[in-house]
């Protein structure tokens, strides 16, 4: 296991062609400042070119809980620009989390809040535990979501739901995000890590390039018309069919045979 350089909060370890991040902010439920928010994006960045898929988990109690209020947007007066740390920061990560080349899977235990729920739900296959839970808690304290919250709950669960979960700031629990198509797995408490491994292993040893091909093609989907999208998969094929990973896709297939991707 190593540490971010600039930042001992972002631990990575590897499992094979998997990188785990680990948000480690446990004393205040893995929430972040600024400071974690751009560690995450440089850590993200850095392992992306060379993991063939990324875990991102948190603890068992949280997998963060939000922006550190008591650091970044405290309220300070009425010259605060609240938005300034997500021009710097957080609005980075998560264009970086789209931009990625491999794989994301988030892994969620405990508490997904403010952000960390943007987080917890930018994942390309989501694993939640039974007892994590969603939160847009923004309402609370007199501000709106943020981490692109109302992009990805309205595109995946619809205008009126999401307005519910905006507006209302109560907790989504997991079974519930789970029934509305919010994440893709529901698992066990003490078994959300295994699932989310398993899963990036098998993206892991899949066709990269493909598979980085597809994760644009689908984020693009969601602003694109058809027409813009179908061109899009066009010309994406056209790249994904010169990569040797379809050569070896078709002999294996013709083969009887698993393919192996990569080597």
């Amino acid at each position: 296991m190593t540490t971010n350089p600039t930042d001992d909060r972002i631990l990575v370890t590897r499992d094979g062609a998997v990188c785990i991040i680990r948000l480690n902010n446990p004393d205040a439920l893995n929430a972040m400042d600024m400071e974690m928010a751009v560690a995450l994006r440089d850590t993200l960045r850095t392992e992306a070119t060379s993991a063939g898929a990324i875990i991102l988990a948190g603890d068992a109690r949280a997998f963060c809980s939000g922006a550190n209020l008591s650091g970044d947007i405290a309220p300070k007066g009425s010259d605060l620009d609240a938005g300034l740390a997500l021009e710097d920061a957080y609005n980075p990560l998560m264009e970086t989390i789209r931009a990625l080349p491999v794989p994301f899977v988030t892994a969620v235990r405990g508490a997904a809040a403010g952000v960390g729920a943007s987080l917890a739900l930018s994942g390309d296959i989501i694993v939640a535990g039974r007892s994590a839970y969603f939160l847009e808690a923004f309402a609370r304290i007199g501000l709106v979501p943020d981490g692109g919250a109302a992009w990805l709950l309205t595109r995946a669960v619809g205008r009126v739901r999401a307005m519910k979960m905006m507006l209302l700031a109560e907790k989504l629990y997991a079974e519930q995000a789970f029934e509305w198509g919010l994440i893709s797995e529901l698992a066990e408490d003490d078994a959300v890590e295994e699932v989310a491994l398993k899963l990036a292993q098998k993206l892991a040893a899949g066709p990269t390039r493909a598979l980085a091909l597809t994760r644009q093609s689908a984020w693009a989907a969601c602003d694109a018309s058809f027409t813009e999208s179908i061109q899009l998969e066009r010309n994406f094929q056209r790249e994904a069919g010169q990569h040797p990973d379809f050569a070896e896709g078709v002999a294996a297939f013709r083969e009887k045979r698993p393919a192996r991707f990569g080597e």
